[in-house]
């Protein structure tokens, strides 16, 4: 698998920063941190951007780089509910994704989700949020986005134990407008997820991204494992992020093989 300078030099910036973590927060705050970071609804701001990188596209074995800009904002309503904002940009550049189709390099589609989720766990200490997930069409490229506009439902639910955190956020999204000339859009996308958070802010996640299209009857999953570390800088914490993926099943003209994940993400507690 030809691995970018890109991926190389991020690797290499990740592993520095891990290097120096004598600087960090004493361990339980950052450890609490952490484990907020597992819960995609935690009333917590985080922007984390998120390095992909996956190749075997088509006959030509095309590869392709993301990165994904996701800030998590939450929003207090009343003393009850809070709304949280994710939002996932990706910054694209992907080369031969559909057989001999060149370099591309620009802004994909926005997904824009949006949760109504208790300030308070219910019960059984169920943490849960539900709401509508929007789709944009941002891409600066006809081969970096669908060209449609599209909305559905999504949720999450989870529960955390002790250092475990497990549960599944999941969204359905069907398209409405958009380019004529493009495919219409109907995805599933389910994402069940196990983390283990020790005391000294070390997170192991497990999990799988995957997705159906139901235009064209087709799944994709991949399997993901990563390592997340918590530091803080100053007064800034930051968690840095390194992990691999396996594409279990894919489209034909989809990614196979293993992929890299890198990502740092920067955390603003209230």
């Amino acid at each position: 698998m030809r691995v970018s300078r890109n991926v190389t030099s991020l690797a290499a910036s990740i592993l520095t920063i891990l290097s120096s973590g004598h600087r960090a927060l004493a361990q339980d705050s950052n450890a609490d941190l952490a484990k907020k970071l597992s819960n995609p609804i935690a009333s917590l701001i985080s922007v984390p951007f998120q390095f992909n990188y996956d190749s075997g596209y088509g006959p030509e074995d095309g590869d392709r780089e993301i990165l994904n800009i996701q800030p998590v904002i939450p929003i207090s309503l009343n003393e009850d509910w809070n709304l949280i904002s994710r939002t996932i940009m990706p910054v694209i550049w992907q080369n031969d994704i559909a057989g001999d189709s060149g370099h591309q390099f620009g802004l994909g589609d926005i997904t824009q989700s949006l949760f109504f989720s208790p300030k308070q766990p219910g019960p059984g200490g169920i943490i849960w949020g539900a709401g509508p997930v929007f789709l944009l069409p941002t891409a600066t490229d006809e081969l970096l986005g669908s060209g449609k506009w599209g909305a559905g439902p999504t949720a999450v639910a989870l529960k955390q134990e002790g250092p475990w955190t497990y549960g599944m956020l999941a969204n359905h999204i069907w398209s409405f407008a958009g380019q004529s000339d493009r495919d219409d859009v109907s995805s599933t996308f389910l994402q069940p997820f196990v983390a283990y958070t020790t005391p000294d802010a070390w997170t192991f996640t497990l999990n799988t991204e995957s997705t159906y299209d139901w235009e064209h009857n087709d799944w994709s999953v991949p399997i993901n494992f990563q390592v997340s570390k918590l530091l803080k800088f100053g007064e800034q914490p930051v968690s840095l992020t390194a992990g691999a993926r396996y594409w279990v099943e894919s489209p034909e003209t989809g990614p196979d093989g293993w992929g890299v994940r890198l990502a740092v993400t920067f955390l603003f507690p209230k």
